[in-house]
């Protein structure tokens, strides 16, 4: 293992600490998916940048912290390998882009969204 994974953790989802059992974002139709499943589960979407150290820090925070099982539908965007669908994001949730970024899905609309240092479980539940 590299100095670094040990120093930052590994930057992919779902390590032996995370609480969140991530679906993978890989391709533009599933936001209306998103968008439909969201009128009855909302749904968080995490922007992550794998050359970030902050984004695998803010990520790796967030996977220890947050007990969401059952409550939302959780999706990790690698938005260096997609970033059409982290564009295609801004336009159909109406959000800026950022890096990190979580955005929270309640009824067809990003109803919250927090990037950088400001990512935190406790006001995301507040959403849920």
């Amino acid at each position: 293992m590299s100095i670094f994974k040990n120093l930052f953790g590994d930057s992919e989802p779902n390590s032996n600490t995370s609480k969140i059992t991530w679906r993978i974002l890989e391709h533009t139709d599933q936001l209306d998916m998103i968008i439909q499943k969201s009128w009855e589960t909302p749904v968080i979407i995490f922007k992550h940048s794998t050359r970030c150290s902050i984004s695998r820090m803010a990520l790796k925070q967030l996977e220890s912290e947050f007990d969401v099982a059952g409550k939302v539908i959780p999706y990790f965007l690698d938005l260096l390998q997609y970033r059409d669908i982290s564009n295609e994001i801004t336009t159909v949730f109406q959000v800026v882009h950022q890096s990190p970024q979580i955005i929270v899905i309640k009824n067809g609309v990003a109803i919250y969204n927090a990037s950088h240092e400001d990512i935190a479980s406790e006001d995301v539940k507040q959403y849920l």
